[in-house]
């Protein structure tokens, strides 16, 4: 496929921070990829280079953050020759491709949820997409219906199912004033705490635990939006331990 114009859509939502969403690549050296890296999104474009290596049509832009919240996301590319949108959630984002070329020349089929491994060392340190997308509209095409409804030749689909599995946490709000309680364990002598949170503010006590015998106190919180650990001793072995991150 030889295009001048393109446009790509799709939505997305996943709890992993890494994952190829799509990729086409030809033997010209074109390629476009769409994947998700430190849950941002990386659109890598290529529109060709020469062997001469005076021009060079790498191109990379980085989009948005945390998107790993396990929520919808919207994703439109609209190409016409070198001027690229990039929309993420109706945020815009307009730049031009670097190199001299304005066709994506692809040779091979495009890739919805991962790339195929090519002996490239770009293909085997990247992760396969683990989550939901829908209403991926490929110039024209309705990818997903067509995947659906078995439509689309060749194709290799692998292990798809046509529903989201929703996670199994369930989340807890807090308000300014709310909290919640729960039994300590005296009789152990190891204390262990895990959480996942998400905030605006930048402050606010996040667990607090007097340690069994008075022996201290254990506190996790955010200060100017980082995250601290204070352990206070108390009785005979007063010292205080304050960990940042």
């Amino acid at each position: 496929m030889k295009t001048l114009k393109d446009v790509i859509s799709l939505k997305f939502k996943t709890s992993e921070s890494e994952g190829v969403i799509f990729h086409g690549e030809g033997q010209q050296g074109d390629y476009i990829t769409l994947e998700l890296k430190k849950a941002k999104l990386v659109l890598n474009l290529n529109l060709g280079s020469n062997q001469l290596g005076s021009i060079y049509g790498h191109t990379s832009v980085m989009t948005g953050s945390l998107l790993d919240d396990h929520h919808w996301h919207s994703v439109v590319i609209e190409r016409h020759g070198r001027n690229i949108n990039l929309t993420l959630d109706r945020h815009l984002q307009h730049f031009r491709t670097n190199g001299e070329f304005d066709y994506l020349d692809l040779d091979y089929e495009i890739t919805f949820g991962g790339m195929p491994f090519s002996g490239k060392p770009s293909s085997n340190s990247r992760k396969n997409f683990k989550g939901c997308m829908e209403s991926i509209n490929y110039n024209g095409n309705n990818i997903t219906d067509l995947a659906k409804r078995k439509k689309l030749e060749p194709s290799n689909m692998g292990n798809l199912s046509f529903s989201c599995v929703e996670p199994h946490t369930v989340p807890v709000f807090f308000n300014a004033t709310s909290y919640l309680e729960v039994p300590g364990r005296p009789s152990q002598d190891v204390f262990s705490v895990s959480l996942l949170f998400r905030t605006w503010n930048p402050a606010g006590l996040l667990v607090f635990s007097s340690l069994a015998e008075e022996l201290g106190t254990v506190e996790m919180d955010l200060s100017e939006g980082r995250a601290s650990v204070h352990i206070h001793g108390s009785g005979s072995k007063r010292n205080r331990i304050d960990i940042a991150a």
